[in-house]
């Protein structure tokens, strides 16, 4: 902690708000997000492959309206980190207020509409201010998301008893003041490509152009799949273990102390002993192993101790996310150079929602088949194979240790790896 605290005090102004602001944003997010896939399938009545279509649009949603990295290269970052965090909000009372699939659906691409919007060009204005220490700066992000991942669950216990609808509004309420402060007191930040002429297309483009980028974003897609089982799969297992709600947000307490306790620490003791690829595949094996609890036999014994396997799963892949994210946000702006960093952020997550969609599905139907072949371990052997397979692919491509120190080597668009 002592770190970290040191860490936040050397940062400037626009970080420090960008970082309090991200705290906001998670806490908002997760106060309906744990219990969002238990909602529709309880209480709405949606099939479990449903609510992960659902679930993946937002995500998916958040890729296709990618341009808008781009927009903020060229408009500055701060007004569409600003506008976005306002279309959240519209999103969060879009969820409470609707039980019907089209609704839902709609407040799904809504919500990727707005994290489109404020989620690259928030870490494209953190890059940019934070040029020199990015990968200290996005592990005390991470921090910072692990505050939020705190706080938001359990602020919404008190808010289950006034009901899934009260807990939406509220949270709607803390992006519309996010908004409001992030208009008010966050310095404007030009772009990388502030003013220029050129066409939207060409800065995608130089983009996809960038062999090097595109093989590592196709090969961190399977990241996002097993992290987003923190708010898919493990809260419908702990459903089905516990009856109850309670387990779900300990999975969120778990990961947030874990991020809190440890994230700056970890990353920069990581940073003495590998380079970003060999943390980030260290990181992607750590985060399929943690499946394979879930995948023994289940324990006998009271609702605590078949909900261990559970959390020590919730444990083990926050650690390897602690590992990957801090790495993989500075090494897309390392690759960036100087391009468009909001560009090369908003196609990662553009390939990064593709691969929440197909993880989302992939494991629904897992879960479903399980139950058909009586196969309970199924899902979580398919995750394991995926983050195998994604750290073997990356590698691959980091090969020649590729992706450390900016890749000074290929700042020619279009550089042949």
């Amino acid at each position: 902690m002592i770190a970290t605290v040191r860490g936040f005090v050397a940062l400037g102004r626009p970080a420090k708000i960008l970082l309090v602001n991200e705290i906001g944003e998670m806490a908002g997010l997760l106060m309906i997000a744990p219990y969002l896939a238990d909602h529709l399938t309880h209480h709405i009545g949606l099939a479990v492959w449903l609510v992960g279509l659902v679930l993946g649009l937002r995500h998916f949603s958040e890729g296709l309206f990618a341009m808008t990295g781009t927009l903020a290269d060229r408009i500055g970052y701060k007004p569409v980190l600003v506008v976005g965090c306002g279309l959240e909000a519209i999103a969060c009372a879009l969820f409470g207020l609707s039980a019907a699939v089209p609704w839902l659906i709609g407040a799904s691409i809504f919500s990727g509409l707005a994290r489109a919007l404020f989620v690259p060009s928030r870490r494209a204005y953190l890059a940019q201010v934070e040029s020199e220490r990015k990968a200290e700066a996005f592990a005390l992000a991470g921090v910072c998301r692990r505050i939020g991942v705190l706080v938001g669950p359990i602020a919404g216990i008190p808010m289950m008893h006034a009901g899934f609808e009260a807990m939406c509004l509220t949270s709607a309420a803390i992006f519309a003041v996010l908004t409001l402060v992030q208009w008010r007191l966050l310095p404007s930040c030009p772009g990388t490509h502030q003013g220029s002429d050129r066409p939207f297309w060409s800065e995608w483009k130089d983009a996809l152009s960038d062999r090097v980028f595109v093989a590592f974003a196709l090969t961190m897609f399977a990241s996002y799949s097993l992290v987003h089982q923190l708010t898919f799969g493990l809260p419908i297992e702990v459903r089905h273990v516990s009856g109850g709600r309670a387990g779900i947000t300990a999975l969120f307490v778990v990961s947030a102390i874990l991020g809190l306790a440890g994230q700056v620490r970890l990353t920069l003791w990581c940073e003495r002993r590998w380079t970003p690829g060999q943390a980030m595949v260290r990181g992607l094996v750590i985060m399929g192993v943690a499946f394979v609890p879930l995948m023994l036999p289940p324990a006998h014994g009271g609702t605590l101790v078949r909900l261990f396997p559970i959390m020590l799963c919730a444990a083990i892949l926050t650690i390897g996310t602690m590992m990957v994210f801090p790495f993989e946000m500075s090494t897309i702006a390392d690759l960036a150079g100087d391009r468009g960093v909001g560009t090369y952020y908003s196609v990662n997550n553009l390939l990064s929602g593709v691969g929440s969609v197909f993880g989302n599905l992939l494991s629904a139907a897992a879960i479903g088949l399980s139950h058909t072949l009586d196969m309970a371990g199924l899902p979580w052997l398919v995750l394991l194979l995926l983050a195998l397979a994604s750290a073997t692919a990356l590698t691959f491509v980091n090969r020649g240790d590729r992706l450390s120190a900016g890749r000074l080597a290929g700042a020619e668009v279009g550089a042949t790896p």
